[in-house]
């Protein structure tokens, strides 16, 4: 009986200590993610290659800073042209948030409907960039992750909300939004696995 105890605690022990191993490794994940955003268009190339170290780690298959800075110089291939997509998206919706801001008529609804035009895209790149791996072309992947930000609205709401957990971390203390980059993409890897299954 007392061996049955001691064994159930070490196997406890084991997945505590093992869910805690993956929470860091979000966590240095998203500081790799920063370093390599940098480059302010790099930044979907970043999140795919910390996505796909973060797949090989709950795979426990080997990887560390070097598979990650090689798959980031595969991903920033095709992913700059991506990041700078984003940047025209946020500059689009900073031009809607300035015509609600002027009192244009109708500015409200143009800025409404560029928000979440916004969030989608954020949503929908950060799925993409979960099921990134070398060989693979942004334009196909970004296509079927906008079906599936749409069709998966449960999945889409999860990953929204790792991106307000960014957003509330960096309004509260600003450096904290770094390792927590990291999170957001394991809960864009974990929805897109949940999908898969």
């Amino acid at each position: 009986m007392a061996q049955a105890r001691l064994k159930a605690r070490k196997q406890s022990e084991s997945v505590l200590a093992e869910r805690f191993a993956v929470f860091a490794e979000c966590l240095l994940t998203g500081v790799w993610i920063a370093v390599a955003s940098v480059g302010v268009v790099t930044y979907p190339a970043a999140f795919a290659a910390g996505a796909r170290h973060l797949r090989r780690r709950t795979a426990h298959q080997g990887g560390g800073w070097r598979e990650f800075v090689s798959d980031f110089r595969t991903a920033v291939r095709g992913g700059w042209a991506v990041g700078l997509g984003g940047w025209a998206a946020v500059a689009v919706a900073w031009v809607d948030v300035q015509a609600v801001r002027a009192g244009i008529p109708g500015g409200p609804l143009v800025g409404a409907v560029g928000l979440f035009a916004l969030i989608g895209v954020a949503v929908a790149g950060l799925r993409a960039a979960a099921v990134w791996a070398p060989g693979e072309r942004w334009r196909a992947l970004l296509a079927a992750a906008g079906r599936r930000t749409v069709l998966d609205p449960a999945g889409s709401f999860l990953i929204v909300g790792g991106l307000a957990l960014v957003g509330l971390s960096a309004w509260i203390v600003a450096p904290l939004a770094v390792p927590v980059m990291g999170a957001v993409v394991a809960a864009a890897v974990a929805v897109e696995e949940r999908r898969r299954r």
